[in-house]
């Protein structure tokens, strides 16, 4: 054993014994008869036998004596007065001690948990901390959220000297009394008395102390996600932890959601919803996430990493499979095994996006065409030969394609300024000829002899091109360049790189009309961009 975890051993042994020394004689006797190297919490309730709850589930029971209401007096007496949260500490540990009250306000219960400086448990994200990124953990109370918190605050601000204020509800982080517990190391403490007011401590510790990181325990409030958002924007790095157990959870929480870039229902136009053939109505994330990356805490040692917070969410509203990266630690905190995310393959991105299966079913289904001063009768025929997908409907609202004369090219006709106005793709031809008839009917009809699944990957493959070319220009203006104007695109993927632009502080525009419009990226003094 090291130095400094035969000092926290001996440190966590003393905070015990204070703990012992708060409760009644014959309790404390039988406390200390036991192994309290894994105990989490002593529960005391009137008229029930004393117990003690280790880390593995297994409960054990304090003698044979039922807790009476003196028992409890006797603790409450030697203890601080508790908060309107009703929790209360004992000075310069890390112990925390919850009441339960009767409708009186009398406390019939106590939940004495039990605090110790643990050390290690983030040895295997180490490098993330030291990235400057905002960091979110998610995971279910008692998994060791808030022993992170501690030593990531004794990290940034003794080994990394960053300045690092605590925001600490219920003295929760850094324990009870006016002097910090030194698991905290250097950083400051700034306590909060209430949990309601735990969103105006966070501004006031970024207006009135000039932080460069903040860490806070518990967000809970849609005003306290609104709190992390003005600190985030501020350039300050965030630490903290939020009520929720997996980030899918937290996604569909509508208090929080705002933490990982907050969820929108999109209407979209008839026409862009034909182009980007999926229902009108979807799920879209609505900003940048407030938090770089999120960590799921599986279990004490098993942390699951998602790096991109952004992509992430994306993914998710996609119902594309998302595979984190997983980093283990064993129990003495050395050894570190990481398994890296693995990117859902095309098969898995095409089974779960409701687009893409959509816009496949699509392609699959029959076309109806609607034929307006050409021959019924040698359209039927071209359908028959070419083997397509598809037949000629009579009613112009049913028609997925409209066929016509050239000579109405320029206007007039009644049905096609309807088709025009229902947004129906309209084909001209110059003869009533089957050569004719067979060409328009290939190049409109084309992708319906298509594979679906060629389709699709066609789908994503321009998609990811587009984007990798908004990358690469991007950091041309980053690096100094004027405007810089991108490849012609379709609108659906002219919103996402759009989207991309925006997350490096950037502008920009579309310019030009279809088939040619386009992103205009726009150079502007970015002197200041991180």
């Amino acid at each position: 054993m090291d130095r400094k975890a035969e000092m926290n051993k001996k440190q966590f042994y003393k905070d015990v014994g204070r703990l012992a020394n708060v409760l009644p004689p014959h309790i404390s006797e039988e406390f200390l008869k036991k192994d309290t190297d894994d105990l989490i919490e002593i529960v005391l309730d009137l008229g029930r036998i004393p117990e003690v709850r280790h880390s593995d589930g297994k409960i054990e029971y304090l003698g044979e004596k039922k807790v009476t209401q003196e028992d409890i007096c006797q603790i409450t007496d030697k203890i601080e007065d508790f908060t309107s949260d009703n929790r209360s500490g004992i000075p310069g540990t890390l112990h925390r001690i919850s009441a339960i009250k009767n409708r009186k306000g009398q406390t019939i219960g106590l939940t004495c948990r039990i605090g110790r400086v643990v050390t290690g448990t983030i040895v295997c994200i180490k490098d993330l901390v030291v990235l400057n990124k905002s960091i979110l953990f998610l995971g279910r109370p008692g998994v060791g959220k808030t022993t992170k918190l501690r030593e990531i605050s004794r990290l940034m601000a003794e080994e990394i000297q960053k300045r690092v204020v605590v925001v600490d509800t219920s003295n929760e982080i850094a324990g009870d009394g006016d002097i910090p517990h030194p698991a905290i190391g250097s950083a400051r403490r700034m306590q909060v008395s209430s949990p309601e007011k735990q969103k105006d401590i966070m501004i006031e510790a970024v207006q009135n102390h000039t932080p460069e990181v903040i860490v806070v325990d518990e967000i809970g409030t849609e005003e306290e996600a609104m709190a992390a958002r003005t600190i985030a924007e501020r350039g300050v790095m965030l630490i903290a932890t939020a009520h929720g157990n997996t980030l899918e959870n937290l996604i569909k929480n509508p208090t929080l959601s705002d933490l990982v870039g907050g969820i929108n229902s999109v209407t979209l136009s008839d026409d862009e919803a034909r182009r980007r053939a999926t229902q009108k109505t979807v799920l879209e994330r609505e900003k940048q996430p407030t938090f770089d990356i999120v960590i799921e805490i599986r279990d004490r040692n098993t942390l699951a990493v998602y790096k991109n917070s952004a992509e992430a969410v994306d993914y998710i509203l996609r119902d594309w499979p998302v595979k984190p990266e997983i980093r283990k630690i064993d129990g003495s905190g050395e050894a570190v095994e990481i398994q890296e995310a693995v990117e859902p393959t095309f098969e898995e991105k095409l089974k779960g996006d409701k687009n893409i299966a959509q816009y496949v079913d699509n392609v699959k289904k029959f076309r109806k065409v609607y034929v307006y001063a050409v021959s019924r009768q040698i359209t039927e025929k071209a359908i028959e030969r070419l083997e397509l997908n598809a037949e000629v409907t009579r009613n112009i609202d049913e028609a997925d394609i409209v066929i016509a004369h050239k000579s109405y090219s320029k206007g007039g006709a009644k049905v096609l300024n309807v088709a025009q106005n229902f947004h129906i793709p309209i084909h001209f031809i110059k003869s009533n000829s089957m050569p004719q008839v067979q060409k328009v009917l290939k190049e409109a009809l084309q992708y319906g002899k298509m594979e679906g699944d060629a389709v699709a990957r066609e789908y994503l493959d321009e998609t990811a091109i587009a984007l990798d070319e908004a990358h690469a220009a991007v950091k041309k203006v980053l690096d100094g360049s004027c405007d810089v104007e991108l490849k012609p695109q379709k609108q659906h993927i002219r919103k996402l790189q759009h989207e991309l632009v925006e997350q490096h502080n950037l502008s920009s525009v579309s310019i030009g009309k279809d088939p040619n419009r386009r992103l205009k990226i726009v150079f502007d003094d970015i002197s200041n961009v991180g």
